[in-house]
């Protein structure tokens, strides 16, 4: 006979509890326990409970090594009656042996209905240290049913590969958005459309009838980055310093030499270079940069309310003025073939001009964004990550531990994308320039030329020769997380990977790699992306890039959309009227009936306020309240990036007090963990 203590943590969220009975079973190297009814008088498992049972085994079943869960209905009716299957949520089990330690089993699961989970005790095992074969067995059986339960589909060619569930009513609970964050999001989006649904702007189809019109968007809501982006769009440094601080500042990179396709001159430019200089001595200082929207360039436009839309694929010259000056516009050609039908607009030529070449450069900003930016690299992307995650590596791996926080409600999210924004009908086909065929033909497109560098900030800022230009502060703050991220993710793998070739003889690890390259990348090799990891320093970097990706590149390129579009002249979704092959044509009227129709920017803007604003159930960065760690190591590790994170906040925080625009979104509290809108 032997007797355990058994305590139980229940979750707190809307739900978390449960009527049904619970029962364990302890395996052990000598055999294994029957189920052991976890019972009370009264009811047990309450959301928020932490209750304790005792439990006596008829025999010694040797030193712990799994317990399993049971869960099924009660003998006699649940209060309520017979309705859906009832879930509950277990935080963790802990087990106190007649002799030794407690032994923590972290669970941080849902059990829907009747079922069982196996559970190991918390110590992270990389597949190599798991010698016993009761605990071999176990890590494949998990991953063979986690593989059943989550399997890759090809929602568009090209594309990476996804989840194949078609709504998030078939999703398993674990991936599902919490109650509370569900039933927000909906009255979010509730009261959005509600509210222009009755001023009558989202069913008007035609022109706005002035820029001052447009302000009645900011009626239903704003932000006070939004009123500023209003006050402030027709400016040139402020246009300038949208490419470095504003919602896609991934593109702009140093000019070393002038594409033979925009052919500026030396008296074009005079004017804002000033006296002294020309387009060459300022291309050898290195003060010239370009910003390219050439993957654009006969790109797939769209229809809206009946009406053929247009897309600009344009080039966009800037320069560094000396010493910290503001960035600012030289040059802008609307197309990549030069010539009398596509002339070059300078800050020179007539007001409605250069602000109608801007507005497409703006344009096409947002097209790049929402296909490329936000899309594809920080919504697609992170769902083969979490998808990989789930699939590859067992609940006890430490590099599962350390990733499925990254992984949250990202599944979600993302199935809900390709049910509202991303399929026919909806918000991208209805009201963008581009609609779902160009968005899918850039994607495609995009994916035969993405670079692992990319994916990789300090690598990407070397590339694009961003180093050292003033005010660009999405490098600053986003290079001081990428750190903190990499010292942390370097100290969790030499706790658990003590060479290189622990991590070569890691299965596991090297199958998640495997399946992110075929499923993710679609096996191509020029992507730079490895198929394998040799080495601890490689497994930092892309574990460090995973968790970048998921959480601060995320957060970066689409808490500001609502800020960027609100003033929708600023970022327009669409452009009903063809780029202008001539000069000396833009006058107010012309430019209000090149943007897009009321209707449209108002479907734009609600779905950029929703996909802008967390709804509730937030865990920012850093933040682990579901402790998958147990030991000291790692959970000293935690503490530490949580210190880093809240000093960088501080140098953030103290900073933005002396920007008239603030850059807040790679502040640490403001980041989430994962992509979870």
């Amino acid at each position: 006979m032997a007797e355990f203590r058994v305590r139980v943590s229940t979750g707190k969220a809307c739900g978390a509890g449960t009527w049904d009975k619970v029962s364990v079973t302890i395996v052990g190297t000598q055999g294994e326990s029957p189920p052991l009814p976890l019972d009370h008088l009264g009811k047990e498992f309450t959301a928020g409970a932490e209750e304790d049972f005792e439990v006596t085994l008829p025999r010694d079943v040797g030193p712990v090594l799994l317990l399993r869960v049971h869960k099924a209905p009660p003998a006699l009716p649940r209060p309520l009656g017979p309705l859906a299957p009832d879930a509950w949520f277990c935080r963790w089990f802990q087990l106190a042996p007649p002799r030794g330690a407690p032994l923590r089993f972290p669970c941080y699961q849902w059990l829907e209905g009747a079922g069982s989970l196996v559970l190991r005790e918390g110590a992270a095992k990389v597949s190599w240290a798991d010698h016993h074969p009761v605990l071999q067995q176990q890590r494949q059986e998990e991953l063979q049913a986690r593989q059943e339960m989550y399997q890759w589909k090809t929602y568009i060619p090209g594309w990476p590969h996804c989840l194949d569930e078609v709504t998030v009513k078939d999703l398993d609970l674990n991936i599902k958005y919490s109650t509370a964050k569900n039933t927000n999001f909906y009255l979010q989006g509730l009261s959005a459309f509600t509210e222009l649904k009755i001023k009558g702007l989202l069913d008007r189809e035609g022109l706005w009838r002035s820029l001052k019109e447009m302000r009645r968007i900011f009626n239903f809501r704003t932000t006070p980055a939004a009123e500023y982006v209003s006050e402030h769009w027709q400016e040139d440094a402020f246009f300038a310093s949208q490419f470095l601080n504003g919602l896609n500042p991934v593109l702009i990179r140093r000019c070393h030499y002038l594409p033979k396709n925009f052919p500026v001159t030396d008296a074009m430019v005079a004017p804002v270079l000033g006296p002294g200089t020309s387009l060459q001595a300022e291309l050898e200082r290195g003060s010239l940069f370009l910003v390219d929207h050439g993957i654009l360039s006969g790109i797939k436009t769209n229809v809206v309310n009946g009406r053929p839309q247009f897309s600009a694929a344009p080039m966009t010259l800037l320069y560094q003025r000396p010493g910290c000056g503001s960035l600012l516009p030289l040059a802008i050609q609307l197309s990549q073939t030069p010539g009398p039908n596509s002339p070059i607009f300078l800050p020179s030529d007539d007001k409605w001009d250069w602000l109608l070449a801007k507005t497409w450069v703006r344009n096409a900003e947002f097209s790049f964004h929402e296909a490329l930016t936000h899309l594809l690299h920080s919504h697609l992307l992170p769902e083969v990550f979490t998808l990989a995650t789930l699939r590859q590596l067992p609940h006890c791996h430490p590099l599962f531990k350390l990733l499925v926080p990254h992984t949250r409600y990202t599944l979600h999210i993302n199935t809900l994308a390709r049910e509202l924004l991303i399929s026919p009908g909806q918000v991208v086909d209805r009201s963008t320039g581009l609609g779902i065929g160009g968005f899918s033909e850039l994607i495609q497109r995009n994916m035969e030329q993405l670079n692992y560098s990319v994916l990789c900030l300090p690598e990407d800022i070397r590339t694009r020769g961003v180093e050292d230009i003033p005010g660009y502060y999405y490098r600053d703050d986003g290079m001081q997380i990428w750190g903190a991220v990499e010292c942390f993710v370097s100290e969790m793998i030499d706790i658990y990977y003590p060479s290189d070739v622990s991590v070569r003889d890691d299965r596991e690890l090297q199958a998640w790699v495997r399946e992110i390259f075929s499923e993710g990348f679609l096996s191509r090799e020029s992507s730079g992306m490895p198929s394998s990891l040799e080495t601890r320093e490689a497994l930092v970097q892309y574990v460090t890039m995973v968790i970048f990706t998921c959480s601060a590149k995320h957060a970066a390129v689409s808490a500001g959309q609502f800020d960027s579009c609100a003033w929708m002249p600023n970022l327009p979704p669409t452009m009903q009227l063809p780029p202008p092959t001539s000069k000396g044509q833009a006058r107010p009227e012309a430019f209000i009936a090149t943007l897009p129709p009321v209707n449209a920017t108002c479907d734009v803007v609600i779905a950029l306020w929703l996909l802008s604003k967390e709804p509730g159930d937030r865990r920012p960065l850093g933040t682990y309240p579901d402790e998958h760690f147990t030991e000291e190591a790692p959970r000293r590790s935690i503490a530490t990036f949580q210190s880093r994170l809240a000093q960088i906040s501080r140098g953030i925080q103290e900073r933005n007090q002396g920007l008239a625009l603030p850059y807040t979104y790679l502040d640490p509290p403001l980041i989430e963990n994962s992509v979870s809108i």
